[in-house]
């Protein structure tokens, strides 16, 4: 990577960074793993070519720390240094594409990449995949890495040398390892460079041997799939299919994409206003927001069958963030300061009460039902960060006590936290359907005794009678405080006499 890009940091930059860096940091040995952090780390300690619902490369890069017996806090470094360098790449490419703009425009009159580095970290969702180790990370990263290698070879010289071709490659491929929907970034890169240099390209050897080199880093996604009847991929198209597709359901996804990422929202408009509908970006560079539209397109489809989160599409933002780095700096050199300032005093006033939330284990407003209570919970999504390290400890205490070796609950979110804490015990999921435990533990053999755990956040009704446990019987029960109230409960059961035949039900359901 070439450093003049990032020679010469702004003071403000450099505080802004280190900033979020240590705040990063400090809820990094503050929190709890949750549930997709946990079973990600799980990946490390199962080490495979690949996995029923993603692929590996989330695992193998946390692999030496997990072998070591690092805590959370470690772990949490590789998320935190991922952020950071996403940042640098996205301030890079800013600075590139501002660069050809002439000089008297008002884009060209500020800095782009000081725009988009804050926009970047004025959103919420890409602050919790800076602090916690998910595929999206990995995929923010390589999303703005092969952007700005991208970029690079838009320039005639610099296509013709091939380790600019086996760089590009590899970045694609080591994105294919770390999620799948990586084909989203890999079919821009095709169309930026027909764009730039034509059909002719296709007759040079280079960038067939890059897509060999890509297609050989994936490999073992292949390999595991074949061996294990090509489950993965079978469940990604069939999740990706979703429910019955609603306009309530895209609507909604995209309320929730304004809410979360506005300051990109608002820089984009600014580009399309102030550069491409004036003085505009070359043909070949405009292709790059396909790096956006692409995954943010089909990824809103998807929504409205229900099978999109808002963070899939982080990714596709950081894609824009450069451009909206470019757009915010025309804005602003245009005299929209105001605007600016209230957007992101706004987003700065979120991101901080995400941090506070955090710290808190949500609004003080919600608690833990009484014990005994039938009632669900209020879902309080910051409970996940606590707690589970001392219910794992407890499950395996009891678990002695029992002389039994197994754990059971009736989600695989609550396996994914209980296995990494209370490792090596094996966890079973006594749930309908297949999901990556029932490849580490396997299902629980019929007639068999186990420790059950159930979660206040996620209570189900004891799974007593016909096909189900002939008996559970209470053992104890871990309450979880914070800030000086009840966010949580865990119960633990000793059940004994498996029947075979799950059918979990949660507390609110009839």
């Amino acid at each position: 990577m070439p450093t003049h890009a990032f020679s010469r940091l702004p003071p403000v930059l450099l505080a802004l960074l280190s900033g979020h860096a240590l705040v990063h940091f400090g809820l990094g040995w503050v929190l709890g793993l949750s549930g997709d952090e946990a079973h990600y780390a799980l990946y490390a300690a199962h080490p495979a070519l690949s996995y029923y619902d993603h692929p590996p490369l989330v695992g193998w890069v946390q692999w030496p720390l997990v072998a070591l017996g690092a805590p959370d806090g470690l772990l949490r470094l590789l998320p935190e240094a991922l952020w950071l360098a996403t940042a640098l790449f996205i301030y890079g490419i800013a600075r590139r594409l501002q660069g050809p703009l002439p000089a008297g425009s008002t884009a060209a009159s500020a800095d782009a990449g000081w725009w988009a580095v804050l926009a970047y970290s004025l959103a919420p969702v890409l602050h919790v995949l800076g602090i916690g180790l998910l595929p999206d990370t990995l995929l923010m990263f390589f999303t703005a890495a092969i952007l700005w290698q991208t970029l690079r070879m838009l320039d005639a010289a610099e296509v013709q040398r091939l380790p600019a071709w086996l760089l590009l490659g590899g970045l694609l491929g080591l994105a294919g390892l770390a999620k799948y929907t990586a084909i989203f970034a890999a079919l821009p890169v095709a169309a930026c460079l027909l764009a730039a240099h034509g059909l002719r390209l296709l007759r040079r050897p280079a960038p067939w041997l890059a897509l060999g080199l890509a297609v050989l880093l994936v490999l073992p996604v292949f390999i595991w799939n074949a061996q294990n009847g090509w489950i993965s991929f079978a469940y990604q198209l069939h999740h990706g299919a979703g429910s019955h597709w609603q306009w309530q359901q895209l609507a909604g996804f995209l309320l929730a994409q304004v809410l979360l990422y506005p300051l990109l929202l608002w820089g984009a408009f600014g580009l399309r206003r102030t550069v491409l509908g004036g003085v505009g970006l070359p043909r070949s560079q405009a292709w790059l927001l396909s790096f956006f539209a692409l995954p943010f397109a089909v990824l809103a489809y998807l929504s409205g069958g229900g099978s999109s989160l808002p963070h899939w599409t982080a990714p596709a933002w950081v894609a824009l963030a450069p451009f909206a780095g470019v757009g915010l700096a025309a804005l602003w050199a245009a005299g929209r300061q105001r605007l600016i300032w209230v957007l992101a005093g706004l987003q700065a006033f979120f991101t901080l009460a995400l941090y506070v939330l955090m710290l808190m284990a949500g609004p003080t407003w919600l608690q833990a039902e009484a014990p005994g209570s039938t009632e669900a919970e209020t879902i309080n999504p910051f409970t996940d960060f606590y707690g589970w390290d001392a219910a794992g400890a407890k499950a395996q205490q009891l678990a002695r006590e029992q002389q039994t070796t197994r754990l059971v609950v009736q989600n695989w979110t609550l396996a994914s936290r209980l296995a990494w804490y209370a490792r090596p015990l094996p966890v079973h999921v006594i749930a309908p359907g297949f999901d990556q435990f029932s490849l580490w533990s396997g299902e629980l053999p019929v007639g068999a005794d186990a420790v059950l755990l159930d979660w206040s956040q996620m209570a189900y009704r004891l799974p007593v009678g016909e096909g189900q446990f002939q008996r559970c019987e209470p053992l104890d029960s871990l309450a979880v405080a914070r800030t000086g109230r009840p966010v949580a409960r865990f119960s633990f059961y000793h059940c004994r006499g498996w029947g075979g035949r799950p059918a979990p039900r949660r507390i609110d359901e009839p």
